[in-house]
């Protein structure tokens, strides 16, 4: 995560707080602080900022003023009831993804992925409906992923403590921990109960891996996008321009098990594969869009494939979207996480942290992704069976031994052996939806408004 000069990070990550501690942040106090006042100025600031800029001008049908009379005209003894208080606050608007972080918690979230991270590696969230955590993706190579973790799975206990009505930011505290020391999940999957003994490690994370990889219709170039870090659009130009140099005939872009990241991140990474076209629209709640577009800096053309799944989300589903609305390129999977929303991170008060859902997006077409998720061209789902195999033998991967994979580069060879020629259709069944109206696309006023 980045803070700009002004504390202000826009983020399209599925949750912005994942289950690692951060180490060696480099980020100067300063910019962790914006203020050193009394709790109840800490409390009012928080406020201050959701009544300017949260995405919903209803407030999920709660009277904003009146509960800053409430909570204003309490009496705060320290920062802990302040913060107590703060949540508590916040749980009225009943988003997930809008929350406060103490010192401890934001000082743990502030840090690009290039730092050193420890923990076990899982990208957390709390359902909206259900209010369960759940497991957007493990990251790979951690000892999560490792471990068998999926993508959707539900974290019932933490060291036999049980999750109910625990947010992400508690979950995180119980998870994160030094390494080597041990920490027990347990995670309900179908309906059954099972436990993971997790050894908590040192962290590296690559945002970009690629290679050459041999196909029938010769060399093609495989990139795998972990997730939107700081670091991933360099990383991208470098492994895209490294392929074109040794001349690939296309290309499969995986973006499995990524749950996002830096908004930006996408559509810089969007430009890249795009000449012309709208990326994404985020919309706020006046109904006001900005609207992102490709700038003709395409490093290729070449034909192009997107492997995507169900942690495949936020940042990743603006990305796939694109190509996919701009027919430039074909999906391949199942249909990803389907997390629309736009989140502000800020520091307040002496050193703590506060997210804020200020916008939603939209794909060119006008899906709103929160609600959809994104289709992919072509459906092909994994057993669990399948999907341990290939963690227990990462060779597989990314081979014709990985069924999405192998569907992938069979799109792909009809793509750059002109086999599909006007059947191009074919390969893209999903038919477009129309752009949103600016009252379509204005966020509803109802409690429900985000799934």
């Amino acid at each position: 995560m980045v803070i700009t000069k002004r504390g202000l990070v826009l983020s399209a990550t599925a949750v912005v707080l994942t289950a690692v501690t951060f180490v060696n942040t480099g980020c100067s106090s300063k910019s962790l602080a914006s203020f050193r006042g009394s709790p109840k100025e800490l409390v009012d600031e928080v406020w201050q900022i959701i009544d300017k800029s949260y995405v919903d001008g209803t407030f999920n049908q709660v009277d904003w003023k009146a509960v800053r009379n409430d909570y204003l005209n309490r009496t705060y003894t320290s920062d802990e009831e302040a913060y107590k208080a703060i949540r508590e606050m916040l749980k009225k608007l009943d988003d997930p993804y809008t929350r406060f972080m103490n010192p401890e918690e934001f000082k743990n979230m502030q840090v690009e992925t290039s730092g050193e991270l420890t923990g076990v590696g899982i990208q957390l969230t709390q359902d909206e409906e259900t209010k369960k955590l759940v497991v957007i993706s493990p990251i790979e190579d951690t000892p999560a992923f490792t471990a068998g973790i999926l993508a959707k799975d539900i974290i019932t206990k933490i060291d036999g403590k049980s999750t109910e009505g625990m947010d992400t930011n508690q979950a995180v505290t119980l998870i994160r921990g030094k390494v080597n020391t041990e920490v027990t999940l347990t995670i309900l999957r179908d309906k059954k109960e099972i436990d993971f003994k997790l050894k908590r490690a040192k962290i590296e994370i690559h945002p970009v891996r690629h290679s050459v990889q041999k196909s029938p219709i010769g060399e093609i170039g495989y990139i795998r996008l972990n997730q939107f870090s700081a670091n991933a659009a360099s990383e991208m130009r470098s492994a895209m321009k490294d392929l074109e140099q040794k001349n690939v005939t296309g290309y499969i872009l995986d973006l499995r098990s990524n749950p996002g990241g830096l908004l930006y991140g996408s559509i810089e990474i969007a430009r890249m594969w795009l000449k012309e076209g709208t990326i994404v629209s985020t919309v706020d709640r006046v109904g006001e869009a900005d609207r992102q577009t490709a700038n003709k800096g395409e490093i290729t053309d070449k034909p192009l494939v997107v492997l995507v799944d169900g942690g495949s989300a936020s940042a990743s589903e603006i990305l796939s979207g694109a190509l996919q609305d701009n027919k430039r390129a074909v999906l391949v999977g199942t249909k990803t996480f389907g997390k629309g929303l736009v989140q502000s991170v800020r520091g307040v008060g002496n050193g703590s942290g506060l997210a804020v859902t200020i916008a939603k997006y939209f794909t060119p077409n006008g899906t709103d992704i929160n609600h959809m998720g994104i289709k992919p061209d072509f459906v092909i789902e994994l057993t669990d069976a399948q999907k341990q195999e290939l963690r227990r033998d990462r060779d597989k991967i990314a081979t014709t031994a990985d069924p999405q994979y192998a569907k992938a580069l069979e799109v792909l060879t009809k793509e750059v052996t002109g086999k599909t020629g006007n059947d191009k259709a074919q390969l893209k069944p999903n038919s477009a939806s129309p752009k949103p109206t600016a009252a379509q696309a204005k966020p509803s006023a109802a409690p429900s408004q985000s799934k």
